[in-house]
């Protein structure tokens, strides 16, 4: 029997399995993904990720990491900008995924990858998993750590925001647009949603939106005619993108994603990352949130703590700042909250910098986890 089976090998999973098994637990990590793959994010990542990706023992400037010094937010032919309050990067998904589960393993994780948790149940005194290979696997303690998809018999509520479609897609800019672009992320506001275009590594960049299901079905729930309607109406993107090569014949995309979401209490498991709190993309602290949570639950399982009092001390970590996204982003993918925000923003450009600041973890949390470390 394992001391502990951790679902799903994202960044919560992924760092969470590190830490334990740095810690001499015997962890078996289950990922249905059998190799590296993208996953629609934004891949920003605060300082507080970056801290706790550097208590990993990640090298993320040998990863191909790309500093990300300002950010501007544009509708129409209206933009305003500003140096972010905090150092960060970006960083794909692939890449960091694969690193993240690299160091799991040789901290001491066993990785099981190509195979899916088809259910999971308390049974007998200790979790049992039923894989999709038909083996079945028993831990003392479950973490459930899948992201935004849910496994079976273990849903999620929706939360205060949950009609957004979501979609990402990498590519190559045009050289001088690439220059253009340099080390900024810049958000576009477009009828029904947002958008946001970051540098990533390999000369890339990432384009991942947002959009309430009634626009999308508008376009005949069709990307091209979404992403050309998007572009009509955002010179500066248009220009941006102008002659830019997608990377993927198609975007990822994902449906009712739970914005808004925490988890205030236990069900039994514990719940890491997406499966525990779901901040809106625009505030680019979704995976500070999951690697928060990998800290912080192993912390508490090495101490002895229960799944429930795990559960109750992340969502007072993170409720405050989860509730601040989601009040924005609900204003932004309306058209009269876009011309808000952006007329504050002329009259106030420092609003933009005070937006950014008010949407990270809480040193008071942060801190204690960094500092003396998760127990690893």
């Amino acid at each position: 029997m394992h001391d502990a089976l951790v679902v799903g090998g994202g960044l919560a999973g992924a760092a969470l399995a590190g830490h334990l098994a740095g810690a001499g637990r015997d962890v078996l990590l289950v990922e249905r993904q059998a190799g590296p793959h993208d996953k629609v994010c934004g891949e920003f990542l605060s300082g507080e990720a970056v801290l706790y990706l550097r208590q990993l023992g990640l090298d993320l400037a040998a990863l191909g990491a790309v500093p990300v010094e300002a950010v501007s937010v544009a509708r129409g032919h209206r933009s305003h900008g500003c140096a972010l309050p905090f150092p960060a990067l970006s960083l794909s998904r692939r890449r960091l995924d694969e690193a993240l589960l690299a160091a799991a393993g040789h901290a001491g994780a066993t990785l099981r990858r190509g195979v899916a948790v088809k259910a999971l149940e308390w049974r007998d005194g200790s979790w049992r998993a039923r894989l999709s290979s038909g083996e079945e696997i028993a831990a003392r303690e479950a973490f459930l750590c899948t992201g935004k998809h849910d496994l079976r018999g273990w849903r999620r509520p929706p939360g205060p925001q949950p009609d957004l479609l979501g979609f990402k897609q990498h590519l190559r800019l045009r050289p001088g647009q690439a220059a253009a672009l340099g080390r900024a992320v810049e958000i576009t506001l477009f009828p029904g949603g947002y958008a946001g275009l970051q540098a990533v590594e390999d000369a890339r960049a990432n384009l991942c939106l947002v959009v309430r299901r009634g626009h999308f079905a508008a376009r005949g729930g069709q990307w091209p005619a979404l992403l050309a309607a998007m572009l009509a109406v955002s010179p500066g993107l248009s220009h941006r993108m102008d002659g830019a090569v997608a990377l993927q014949s198609r975007p990822l995309s994902i449906a009712g994603i739970p914005y808004g979401f925490v988890r205030r209490r236990g069900d039994g498991c514990w719940r890491l990352g997406d499966q525990a709190a779901v901040i809106p993309s625009f505030a680019g602290e979704g995976m500070s949130i999951a690697l928060h949570s990998a800290a912080l639950a192993a912390q508490c399982y090495l101490a002895g703590s229960t799944a429930a009092q795990f559960q109750e001390r992340l969502c007072r970590d993170v409720s405050a700042l989860v509730w601040r996204a989601t009040a924005m982003s609900r204003l932004l993918v309306r058209g009269w909250g876009q011309s808000m925000l952006l007329g504050g923003l002329r009259v106030a450009p420092g609003t933009l910098a005070l937006a950014a600041t008010t949407t990270r973890l809480p040193a008071a949390a942060l801190r204690p986890l960094v500092a003396g470390g998760s127990g690893a």
